[in-house]
C-alpha cells in the first residue's frame, strides 16, 4: 500500500519541483539582457548546404525553404527580417523555380514590405518555369506599375500574361488594362506606338477601333505636353490652363477626348487626362 501511494505521488512531486525550478529560473533571468542571434544565421543556409541536408534533392530543398516562408509569423517581423525571408524564397526559386507556393507567397508578402526586386527575380524564374501559368507574369506586371512606376514595362508583361489565357474575354480584359496602364508613362509617343501595334494585332474589330482611339488620345496628350514645355520656356512660367496654350498660338484648339474625360492642367502646369487629375486630388 505504501509503495502504491509513493508511485501515485512521485510524478506529482517531480512536476511540482520542475515547476518551481522553472519559476525560479525565470525570475533570475528577467533582468538579464539577452542578445538575439542573427536571423540570417538562424534561417538562411548556403544553397549547397540546403541541398546536402535534403539528400541531394534540390526540389526537396526548395520545398523546405518554402515551408520556412509559409510558417514564418510575418505580422511580427522586423523590416530586416523581410530581407532574410526574401533570401530564403530566392533560394527556393533557384532550387525549383516552378514551385507554385513559393512564388505565390512571395508575391503576396514581399513587395508590400519593400522587397520588390527579390520578388521580381522569383516571378521571372516562375514565368520561365511555368509556361502554362499566367499568374507569375501578371504579378510581375502589377509590381512594375504599382511599386516601380514602370508603365511601359508593366504593360508588356501584362500583355505577355494575357497571351497565356485561354478564355478570349479574360485575355481581352488584361489587354485592355495593358493599354490603360500606358496612360501613366512619361514616354507617351512610345506608348501610342505600342497601342497602335496592339490594335494591329487585335482580332476583334471593335477592340481594335477602341485601341486606336486610345493611341490618338496619347498622341494628343503628348502634343499638349510639348506645347506646355514651349509655353514655359517662352513665358518663364508654366501655363495655368489649356486656354493659355491656345491664346499663345502653340495649339490651334484643345483636342477632344474620345472617352469623355477631357484634358486639364495639373498644379505643376503639366497637361494630364482630367480623370486622373480628379483621382489624384481625392
Amino acid at each position: 500500500m505504501e509503495r502504491f501511494r509513493l508511485a501515485t505521488w512521485l510524478p506529482l512531486l517531480f512536476a511540482l519541483a520542475g515547476g518551481l525550478t522553472f519559476w525560479g529560473a525565470r525570475l533570475g533571468l528577467e533582468d538579464v539582457k539577452r542578445l538575439r542571434p542573427g536571423a540570417e544565421i538562424e534561417v538562411v543556409l548556403p544553397v549547397f548546404v540546403q541541398v546536402a541536408l535534403s539528400g541531394g534533392d534540390r526540389h526537396l530543398a526548395a520545398t523546405w525553404s518554402t515551408i520556412r516562408a509559409l510558417v514564418t509569423e510575418t505580422a511580427r517581423m522586423a523590416p530586416e527580417e523581410y530581407r532574410i525571408l526574401a533570401l530564403v524564397q530566392q533560394d527556393a526559386a533557384w532550387l525549383n523555380p516552378a514551385h507554385e507556393d513559393n512564388y505565390y507567397v512571395a508575391a503576396a508578402i514581399l513587395p508590400w514590405e519593400g522587397e520588390v526586386d527579390p520578388t521580381q527575380v522569383i516571378l521571372r524564374r516562375a514565368t520561365l518555369a511555368r509556361p502554362f501559368d499566367f499568374q507569375p507574369p501578371f504579378y510581375y506586371a502589377f509590381n512594375q506599375v504599382h511599386f516601380k512606376g514602370d508603365a511601359l514595362g508593366a504593360s508588356e508583361w501584362l500583355r505577355f500574361a494575357a497571351g497565356r489565357l485561354h478564355d478570349s474575354e479574360e485575355r481581352l480584359t488584361l489587354e485592355d488594362f495593358a493599354a490603360r496602364w500606358l496612360d501613366r508613362t512619361h514616354d507617351l509617343d512610345s506608348a501610342a506606338r505600342v497601342v497602335d501595334a496592339m490594335a494591329g494585332q487585335a482580332r476583334r474589330k471593335d477592340f481594335a477601333a477602341y485601341l486606336r482611339q486610345r493611341s490618338q488620345r496619347l498622341r494628343d496628350l503628348a502634343a499638349l505636353r510639348r506645347a506646355a514645355t514651349d509655353y514655359t520656356a517662352r513665358h518663364q512660367r508654366p501655363p495655368g490652363s489649356l486656354d493659355d496654350l491656345v491664346r499663345s498660338g502653340l495649339i490651334a484648339q484643345i483636342p477632344k477626348d474620345p472617352f469623355g474625360s477631357g484634358f486639364a492642367i495639373d498644379q505643376a502646369g503639366v497637361p494630364v487626362i482630367a480623370g486622373s487629375l480628379a483621382r489624384s486630388t481625392q
